[in-house]
Order: structure tokens, then sequence, then C-alpha cells
């Protein structure tokens, strides 16, 4: 591996070339016609115009992409996360391209893609499953039938869904006939795959993923897990590990079930398998994403691995840097997503120049952004502007550095969330660490307003 084309932008675009300049790798940058001033750009040894703004005409179009790698003789390609990072489709047309897809290979991607298969993986890994159909429903008749044993509230889901697209809730069966028909719809116009399962849902849970690697040779790790449950209809904004409600006995169970799941799908790379727990502590298999997560830096700074430049090494064929027991967690990481959103608008877009941005600095405090003083954040794409990581010895320095660097953190010219996540510090619920997935949608409901600090 010589040359590394990243297929993205933004925060995630930057971390890898940064990682692909540690490793001694060349880099090329793709862009947009709205990313022509990104920071990725510049800082790529070479950079490749894709197309046009929307990015179905860019960042979504393979053979641009493929005509990229073309044209500057890149040999491997990092897709970051979003846009095509689980496709399968685009890893198998890498590979045959002679591409080093650097991520899980096509067989896996498209295994734990669809997440009736995926739900069966685990279930043989003998990972606890959420109760739900086995498998797709085909129709409202064999829905019906499955939801009587399962009982309500249930969950209709798209098999083919993610970024909590293509859920449906159901109270009971009135509801239930209704949505049905409506979920089908709607993961056939987002997915086009109109398969759905069924799943009891978990009232009230707390979200929790677990970092694992695995390289070509059969090796396994997991980098602890992260506690995600702080999001605004399933969009997270708040990760942090350790998880503040599980014991040690817990974590090492949570977290061997994960190693199990991805050992039972026969993955390498970086993989995310994501967990609910009731409130009775009991956890459940949700889902696996195959690629890094923009929340990876969390796991990076509570045990000092690089897993971008894990990443790279595993495609390379090389074997784990680290076995398990290499593996040491220090001290209490907090990330905080600074996106361009107007919080007290119901978390409205809030694309536009950045008249002047000024990152917070000083000890135990990391800042991940592709932006800049000028830089404009363009409507087209997702809407963060940075990620601030936090470290203290505890939770309680954790939370007093987070509040220090927020305020230090100054943005002009748009809307961030930046006094959200300032409102959270204080926030008694959050402290006590009691609240669960529901409850940042129940917070705005109620009328609460994020002031600007």
């Amino acid at each position: 591996m010589k040359k590394v084309l990243i297929a993205n932008r933004g925060e995630i675009a930057v971390r890898v070339i940064r990682a692909c300049h540690d490793l001694g790798i060349e880099t090329v940058a793709v862009y947009s016609q709205a990313d022509a001033e990104a920071l990725h750009v510049l800082h790529a040894d070479e950079a490749i115009c894709i197309g046009e703004a929307p990015s179905q005409k860019s960042y979504l179009k393979i053979p641009n992409i493929l005509s990229a790698c073309e044209v500057t003789g890149a040999d491997a390609i990092h897709p970051g996360y979003g846009f095509l990072s689980e496709n399968a489709n685009f890893a198998s047309i890498c590979e045959s391209c002679g591409l080093n897809f650097i991520g899980p290979s096509p067989a896996a991607i498209s295994l734990l893609g669809d997440k009736s298969k995926a739900k069966t993986t685990a279930k043989k890994s003998g990972c606890p499953v959420i109760p739900g159909s086995d498998g797709i429903v085909a129709d409202i008749k064999e829905a019906l039938v499955e939801v009587k044993k399962i009982g309500y509230p249930v969950f209709i889901k798209a098999v083919a869904g993610g970024g909590g697209k293509g859920i449906r809730i159901a109270q009971d069966e009135a509801d239930f006939m209704k949505l049905f028909p409506a979920a089908r719809a709607e993961a056939e116009a987002s997915f086009g795959n109109p398969d759905v399962y069924l799943e009891k849902m978990i009232v009230n849970p707390r979200h929790i993923e677990v970092q694992v690697f695995g390289d070509k040779k059969g090796n396994y790790i997991h980098l602890g897990e992260r506690d995600c449950t702080i999001q605004r209809r399933r969009q997270k904004l708040i990760e942090e590990t350790l998880s503040p409600v599980l014991t040690p006995k817990l974590r090492q169970k949570i977290c061997q079930a994960a190693v199990n799941v991805v050992k039972e799908a026969k993955y390498f790379s970086a993989g995310t398998v994501e967990f609910l727990l009731d409130k009775d502590h009991n956890f459940y298999f949700m889902e696996v994403n195959t690629r890094i997560q923009v929340e990876h830096t969390v796991s990076e700074e509570i045990t000092g691995v690089d897993l971008v430049r894990e990443q790279l090494r595993i495609a390379r064929g090389e074997r784990l840097l680290h076995k398990q027991d290499d593996i040491k967690f220090e001290g209490h990481v907090i990330q905080f997503r600074i996106n361009a959103e107007n919080p007290s608008l119901n978390f409205a877009p809030s694309p536009g120049r950045l008249e002047y941005y000024l990152p917070p600095g000083g000890p135990h405090v990391r800042v991940d952004s592709a932006c800049y003083s000028g830089y404009t954040i363009p409507p087209n794409y997702d809407s963060m502007i940075a990620k601030l990581i936090v470290k203290g010895k505890d939770r309680t320095e954790a939370i007093a550095i987070g509040k220090r660097a927020l305020k230090e953190f100054h943005i002009g010219g748009v809307q961030s969330t930046i006094p959200f996540h300032l409102y959270m510090l204080e926030d008694k619920n959050f402290i006590n660490s009691t609240y669960d997935l529901t409850y940042i949608d129940r917070l705005i409901a109620s009328g609460a307003t994020f002031t600007k600090e």
C-alpha cells in the first residue's frame, strides 16, 4: 500500500490523512465542487474534484471515485464513515479493480449490513438478542402472527436500515396495521429494499457499543465500550467511556459478547457492535457497524491505540499490534459533537461562513475538525463542525474539563450545539447518569431551552 485515496470529506478525511502520513503513506483527497476549500484538500498530497455538490453526484458516485484512483495511481481506498463506507458492492468493486479496500471484506459487510442476518449471526455466537421475528416478515398476515408472540410495543425495522431511518414503533394492533405498510414503503424508497423485520421494543434503554478489531489472521480484540445514550432522534450527541452504569463484571461480559459476534462473522478491520441495555442491566445485540465510527476517538483516548492506523496495518495484511491483555483503560473520556445546529430551535441546521473559529486547548483536550476561520460550512452534508474530546482521571474531572473546554470554544457566524453541551454538563440527570435513550427527546418535548452561554 503506497497511496491511499480517501473516499470521504470533513474531519474523518483529515483524520485518515494524518494516520497515513504517520505511516509514510501518500494520500489523495477527493472533493466536490462545494468542498474546493476544505481542509482535507489542503492536507492531502494530491486532490481531485469528483463532481458537483450533491453527494449523489460526487461522494456517492463510484465511477468518479474509481477514475480518481486511476488518474492518481492510488492503490487503496479508505471509505471513512457514511457515504460508501458500508456499501458491500463498492468494497467488491474495489477488490475487482485491484484496489485495497481499507475495511472488512464485502462478504462481512453484506452479512452484517443485513439486520436480520446479523441477528442470526449474533444468536449463533451466543450473544443475547432482542426478542423478535426470525428474519424477514413477508406480509401483514405473517407479521400479525409474529407480533402476538412478541408483544407490544414493537419495532418495525428495515433490514437495510441505518442511522435511525426505516424504523416505526407500533403501540397496539391498530397502530401496527397502519405502520407496517408505511415502514415497507419507506424502506423501499430509502434503501431500495422493502423487507422489514419485527423486534420487541426495549422500554427506556441505554445505548452501549463495543469497539472491536480483527485481523486477517483470525486474531480479535476489543477496546472497551462507549456509552452513547445521549441522543436526539437516534442521532448521537455525547459519547463516553467508561460507561457510568456498567459494573466490571458486566463490562467484561458485554465486551466478550461483541468479540464473539465478529469472530462468528469472520470479520476483520475496525467494527462496532451495538447493544441496548435495559433497566435491569440485561443487554441485547442491536447491530454491527462495519466501519470506523465518529466516536472512535473516545476509544483512542482511553486506550492509547490509534484505531485508524490499525485499520491501515490490517489492510496491509499485518497482525493486530496488540493482544487483549495489552489493552489498558485509564481515566474517563467524553466526546461532544459540535454541530452547526441551533439547539434552541429544535436543532435547526445552521450552515454558513465561520466568521471566526477558536478551538480550545490545554491539558487533556483534543479537537478533531476540518474547519477554520473563514471556512463555509456547506448545506449539502453532515453539519459537524468539530468533535471535542476531553479526558479526566474520573468522570467528575472529565466533566469539569469539558465545561472549561466548551467555554473556551468560540465559533462565530453560525449557531452550534455548544450551549446544549454546557446545559447537559449542569443537568442533574446527566451528572448522576439517571437518563435513558429517550431523555433528550423528552427534554425537548417538555420545552427545555438550551440558551447561549
